[in-house]
């Protein structure tokens, strides 16, 4: 209403228009603005406020190319979805290309997990995408650091150890002190697997004990996907998980998955006993939980859920959910060719039907309404014969076509 999309129909209340505020009630009746030349008099703020970012938009211009998707709203024209398409060709910067998968992910994602508030999501959507930081170069003056890894390393490909494989590669984020110190921790006898397991155990688990949480983004989402997980709604809350870890930069998605995928195999039953006392699977979930969720308002039992099947599923939650993938790029193919990317795609809220059904939905409706009105004040047997004369008259004064059908010549 403020900004002209729709406007109060004009009511009066003893007499006196009654002011148009809004009402959300069922008596309450408003209606679409109709403006001539709608572009000349929307602003730039009028468009970015509109309910949906691409809703009823077209590019004005073919000699677009703007870095960001911001640039691209300013272009976008509000005439009707059913305006003659402009051809239109252009290269999408990879900024639009991010901010389209980001803005879909989020719409997919608030569809499948029910959150009390939006402030989460609606702070991602503002945030803009990290950019990955390099990998950890060697020291060009003293490069014994490096040497340590590279040894490590050389030493976990000759094994061909799966297990001892994916702590290897969780060390690359580890400090260059504590590789050091697992270098020179070595066990004297190569050949005691075990003992190198459990070092390089000791080491990951140490670090990751007093790190940031890996999932520290969203927190409102935790609770939604372990809410799935407690209603047994395992492949819902796969697909919700997918889509949050989309939103994860590139380096932490790239950390998180490396853990994840030793945290796995670590917890397997059959590979090397981490505690005597205790089960794989239990030892493994105790020690990293905390690294990869710190949720205070998610209680220990649906953290606990909440990991565990991270780990279950670790080989599936880093997918991109199908029908997410096919929205997106039928959604940029429309946004490079000028159409309307929001009429066949993304994920709609509402039923669509075109202009000519709606105008007459809209007609028959009214009518329907109004003949309910009219069979209410004529069948209300509160009313007295004077006042259901009076309400009567103003009916007739103002809609005579439907008094005429209801009550006859």
């Amino acid at each position: 209403m403020d900004y002209k999309v729709f406007e109060a129909v004009p009511t009066k209340v003893f007499g006196k228009d009654k002011k148009p505020t809004f009402e959300d009630s069922s008596c309450s009746l408003y209606r679409f603005t109709t403006i001539p030349n709608q572009d000349s008099q929307l602003g730039k703020e009028n468009k970015l406020c509109s309910p949906s970012r691409y809703s009823d938009a077209l590019f004005k211009s073919s000699d677009s190319k703007s870095a960001s998707l911001e640039d691209l709203w300013e272009n976008l024209s509000l005439k009707p979805a059913n305006y003659p398409h402009i051809n239109m060709s252009t290269t999408l910067s990879p900024q639009v290309i991010n901010e389209v998968w980001q803005e879909e992910t989020i719409g997919r994602l608030l569809q499948l997990v029910d959150l009390p508030l939006l402030d989460s999501l609606l702070k991602q959507q503002e945030v803009v995408s990290k950019v990955p930081q390099p990998k950890r170069q060697p020291d060009l003056i003293n490069n014994s650091n490096y040497l340590d890894r590279g040894i490590l390393k050389a030493y976990s490909d000759s094994q061909e150890d799966e297990w001892l494989s994916a702590a290897t590669d969780c060390l690359e984020y580890l400090p260059d002190q504590m590789v050091v110190d697992i270098s020179r921790n070595f066990p004297e006898q190569p050949d005691r697997i075990d003992l190198v397991k459990e070092l390089l155990f000791d080491a990951i688990g140490k670090y990751y004990s007093s790190r940031e949480p890996l999932l520290n983004h969203l927190s409102d989402v935790h609770n939604g996907i372990a809410e799935l997980l407690v209603n047994g709604k395992t492949e819902i809350a796969l697909e919700a998980t997918q889509l949050f870890l989309k939103l994860l930069d590139s380096q932490n998605r790239e950390e998180f998955r490396r853990l994840l995928y030793f945290m796995a195999v670590a917890a397997h039953p059959s590979e090397f006993k981490l505690q005597k006392e205790s089960d794989n699977r239990m030892v493994v979930k105790r020690i990293f939980s905390k690294a990869i969720v710190d949720n205070k308002n998610l209680s220990k039992g649906k953290t606990d859920l909440l990991v565990l099947f991270l780990m279950d599923h670790q080989k599936d939650v880093f997918k991109i959910p199908g029908t997410l993938h096919k929205i997106v790029s039928v959604k940029l193919m429309a946004i490079q060719k000028g159409r309307d990317p929001n009429r066949d795609t993304g994920y709609i809220y509402c039923q669509r039907i075109d202009q000519s059904d709606y105008s007459d939905y809209t007609q028959k409706t009214t009518k329907d309404e109004l003949m309910n009105l009219l069979k209410t004040i004529d069948e209300d047997s509160k009313l007295s014969a004077k006042e259901k004369k009076k309400l009567l008259g103003q009916f007739y004064k103002c809609h005579p076509d439907i008094f005429i059908e209801y009550f006859g010549d």
